[in-house]
């Protein structure tokens, strides 16, 4: 049993809300691109509403703000999710759909197995993340450590 798992967690702000025309491409491939995250090889956990719905959790105040929560085996397989699956094809529109961001839309950690992250730690990832920069307490694809410790504390 591998004793660590990588959570993840992204926001973006949509353009206009998900009923707008201008979404309706983005909202045409929600289905697939749920589906492939389930399907895929090392995915273990994914936050959503009781309908599976995750397009509907605000965990910011803005309404435009769409936030998602995962939980996956490695680093590898998060990747190879969102490079290689329908997930990295809808990424190439994701201009059409989304405000540019001047900060970190993405924070990366490393869990104990077993443990699902919460709403408010995730957010806590990627705002320290945004402040500090990378560190084996939040980090991204880019500066991405090892899961050789846990850090669950700042300092």
């Amino acid at each position: 049993m591998i004793p660590y798992h990588l959570a993840q967690v992204n926001i973006a702000t949509m353009r206009a809300p998900l009923s707008d025309p201008l979404m309706a491409n983005f909202v045409a491939q929600l289905e697939t691109v749920k589906a492939a995250a389930d399907a895929s090889p090392g995915f273990i956990w994914r936050l959503q509403t009781e309908a599976g719905n995750a397009t509907e959790i605000r965990a910011y105040d803005g309404e435009r703000i769409l936030f998602n929560l995962s939980v996956w085996e490695s680093l590898a397989a998060l990747s190879d999710y969102v490079y290689r699956s329908q997930h990295g094809t809808a990424m190439r529109d994701r201009r059409k759909w989304f405000e540019p961001a001047p900060q970190p839309t993405v924070a990366l950690w490393w869990i104990p197995a077993g443990h699902i992250p919460t709403v408010l730690e995730a957010k806590d990832r990627l705002e320290y993340l945004r402040q500090q920069g990378a560190t084996p307490y939040a980090f991204s694809f880019r500066q991405p450590f090892p899961a050789t410790e846990l850090v669950n504390s700042k300092t």
